[in-house]
């Protein structure tokens, strides 16, 4: 979620500008698998994590490119699976719509998995495990700041002890959040049992600013 420490924290909801013209299923379908595998992590504990998250020194040495897909499907806790699927939800409905199920499919997996391959090749002698949606999301994201710069992002404001309901511009909400990305770029989070790799974002960000369009069927609702 984009913060401010201790000061200040955006919890985006939904896009306040549109509706989509039918359900999100495929990202429904999405939110549902991540939270199945996370259940399947608080089931299989440390194991079942370190067998499917993606180790870059590992891939790099020709072992468990399989990860690479599956790395995108895991979480850290309980906070990091709700932070990335409330972003989710907030932005891919719209994006979805935009795209049509199936093809918006394709592009949140082959967002995630360039995210995770540009962060190997970032930092490929690293054996800190990579793990989290994020970089799809962040895919999504860059999508949605094309494809609807104008549009107003419904959102909790969290100021100190002082919250609010309020719309925010998708631009400025994006911009702000890819630009806190590109500061820390090179940096890992670690997430208890993995971590989480910002050069991911800003790599599935650009898959999504620069093929948005490519993506979209016609005609865009209005």
């Amino acid at each position: 979620m984009a913060e401010g420490k201790n000061v200040g924290t955006v919890i985006p909801l939904s896009d306040a500008s549109r509706q989509p013209r039918s359900f999100a299923v495929t990202t429904a379908l999405i939110v549902v698998v991540n939270v199945l595998v996370f259940v399947a992590e608080l089931l299989y504990g440390n194991a079942f994590v370190q067998r499917w998250a993606a180790t870059p020194a590992a891939i790099v040495s020709g072992h468990g490119w399989i990860t690479i897909l599956t790395a995108m499907f895991l979480h850290g806790g309980w906070m990091h699976i709700i932070g990335n699927m409330v972003f989710l939800w907030a932005f891919g409905p719209a994006v979805e719509d935009s795209m049509g199920h199936a093809r918006y499919l394709v592009f949140y997996l082959l967002g995630g998995v360039l995210a995770m391959v540009v962060q190997i090749a970032a930092s490929p002698g690293s054996t800190v495990p990579c793990l989290g949606a994020s970089g799809a999301i962040a895919a999504v994201m860059g999508a949605f700041l094309v494809t609807y710069p104008r549009d107003q992002i419904r959102s909790v404001l969290i100021i100190l002890v002082f919250v609010s309901i309020t719309r925010i511009p998708a631009v400025l909400l994006i911009g702000v959040w890819f630009l806190i990305q590109l500061f820390h770029a090179g940096q890992v989070a670690n997430v208890q049992t993995g971590g989480v790799a910002y050069m991911a974002h800003v790599g599935g960000f650009l898959f999504g600013v620069l093929t948005a369009r490519l993506w979209r069927r016609k005609p865009v609702w209005g």
